[in-house]
């Protein structure tokens, strides 16, 4: 087994931080304690209890996430807490014991709007996937049941997954005031169901792996991976939070002109053009002087 490594990633409450692992820790299960008796059936939970600033722990799918008590700032213990929980599962030590009866989280599913009318963004309490995967018709949808079963409400037009949330596209016959509801209630019971959201060997068949995309990306020229870094810690982050995605697809030394998909809400969104014209391709310009004149983007 390759040895993981944790990454430290912020909140919106800063008294909780999550450690994301780039592998899968528990099978897509989440896990909340409260205190130590709780955590029997988690001997990482445990050991992290014994941390006297450890006020809550929750495992989810390829992170743990840590509340603490007010006695220390996040800043002074997160790569001691990070390192620890780094070496105890590269020792081999048990995540979640398997045959424990844990409580489980209950899962929760809400509607966020987007900038795009058509588009409706549904956000879980966990993790559903590890990478993104967009869907524009029911044969595209074979990978992954979750989407399948979407495409069988007659006004699904595309679905768009991202970790914790999927970004569905409706046709014009339906208004978002009817399908809302029943959509919301419809993803909430799926993922409660332990349903495959994607099947085991997508990734792989999709080459959405993480050695692929490691492979793909180290074929590219300098330019073009200075490009893909802006986009991944600049504009990924934001396109996201409305429920879309942005990926690189190509970069032109002769033209200087960036291609790039635009995928969920952003796919057709009335404002992308604004965004890519006012937002990416001006700081990609200003970051990359004398190297990007313009970026065009492809629907998704």
């Amino acid at each position: 087994m390759e040895k993981i490594t944790i990454t430290i990633l912020a909140t919106s409450n800063p008294a909780i931080l999550k450690f994301q692992a780039d592998q899968f820790l528990t099978n897509h299960e989440s896990f909340e304690f409260h205190n130590i008796d709780e955590a029997k059936a988690s001997p990482l939970a445990q050991q992290l209890f014994y941390l006297p600033f450890i006020k809550k722990v929750y495992i989810s799918g390829n992170f743990i996430a840590l509340e603490r008590y007010d006695i220390v700032e996040w800043e002074d213990v997160q790569d001691v807490v990070a390192e620890q929980i780094e070496d105890y599962i590269n020792d081999g030590n048990l995540v979640v014991t398997e045959n424990k009866v844990v409580k489980k989280v209950p899962s929760t599913v809400y509607a966020e709007s987007t900038p795009n009318p058509s588009v409706l963004k549904f956000v879980a309490n966990k993790k559903l996937v590890a990478t993104t995967y967009e869907f524009v018709s029911v044969e595209d949808a074979k990978y992954s049941p979750l989407a399948s079963e979407l495409f069988h409400l007659p006004f699904v037009k595309s679905v768009f997954l991202d970790e914790n949330f999927i970004s569905i596209t409706k046709h014009d016959v339906a208004d978002w005031s009817e399908i809302t509801t029943p959509l919301r209630e419809f993803l909430q019971n799926f993922i409660d169901s332990e349903k495959d959201i994607i099947l085991a060997d997508a990734p792989k068949a999709l080459k959405k792996t993480e050695s692929h995309m490691e492979a793909k990306f180290e074929n590219y020229d300098d330019v073009s991976k200075e490009i893909i870094s802006i986009l991944e810690e600049y504009v990924k982050p934001a396109v996201a939070s409305d429920g879309g995605n942005i990926e690189f697809r190509s970069y032109d030394p002769e033209t200087k002109e960036v291609k790039v998909v635009l995928q969920g809400a952003c796919s057709g969104c009335p404002s992308s053009t604004y965004t890519l014209k006012n937002g990416i391709e001006n700081m990609l310009k200003e970051m990359l002087k004398g190297k990007v004149l313009t970026v065009e983007a492809i629907n998704g």
